[in-house]
């Protein structure tokens, strides 16, 4: 679906147009997941570095508990909001499963990736445009996104599991992990650290994102509210 007016401007004529690219639920799975991660970001450092002692009896300060129960229940919504995105890859459009089909066996790709690259270390001055994802974009979408949000939803329930207790629904399903890493401790430091890699990558792509809003005139934040992609391009009238 594509929309195409011109603005004048002088001696200039502004054309933008417009493709419908992401569709209701990968957007609202986009910004579900996204405030999934600041929840997820800050309980999971509170749990990991505790607040100072409260004072009074226990039962009157709770606080842990609420901190522990919006940490799994963003865990539980990450999971499953996961779920259904790849889902949505099968039944949405050819968009909808860029995020997991990556065209690792085409060379045209790989050129295209490393102009980016370069476009990205500001040593290209000029950008392409993709109704899609970018090469680069896609490619980190899935390799250090997709996975590595799959690595903390495994070793998150795996953890939720030794709280649960031995022979839980998590214990069964997730309890394999933390022999495979060596002990409880070493998952919760793989955990840990997987907390900082995906917010590592959320502050790269939050830049990425507004940079190319302003560098290469064609929207991307905007795009994920809408669904649709502006394309600008200044031609002389």
């Amino acid at each position: 679906m594509t929309q195409e007016h011109a603005l004048h401007t002088g001696e200039q004529v502004r054309k933008q147009t417009a493709v419908y690219v992401y569709e209701a639920p990968v957007r609202l799975w986009h910004w579900t997941t996204a405030l999934c991660i600041v929840i997820l970001s800050v309980t999971g450092y509170l749990i990991g570095s505790p607040l100072p002692t409260m004072p009074g009896e226990a039962i009157d300060n709770y606080l842990m508990g609420y901190i522990r129960f919006a940490h799994f229940a963003a865990g539980y919504v990450l999971a499953l909001g996961l779920i259904g995105r790849i889902y949505w890859a099968f039944v949405g459009n050819h968009h909808a499963r860029e995020l997991f089909l990556v065209p690792v066996h085409r060379i045209s790709w790989w050129r295209e990736l490393w102009h980016e690259v370069r476009w990205y270390l500001f040593l290209e001055k000029v950008p392409k445009k993709y109704i899609g994802h970018n090469p680069l974009g896609q490619l980190a979408m899935f390799s250090v996104f997709v996975l590595g949000a799959i690595f903390m939803i495994i070793t998150g329930f795996a953890l939720y599991g030794e709280g649960l207790g031995v022979g839980s629904w998590a214990d069964q399903a997730f309890g394999w992990v933390i022999p495979l890493l060596g002990q409880s401790q070493d998952v919760h430091t793989w955990h840990h650290l997987g907390m900082w890699y995906i917010i590592v990558f959320v502050m790269i792509h939050v830049y990425l994102a507004i940079r190319e809003d302003i560098m290469s005139r064609q929207s991307l934040v905007s795009t994920m509210i809408g669904g649709w992609r502006m394309f600008k391009d200044d031609k002389p009238d």
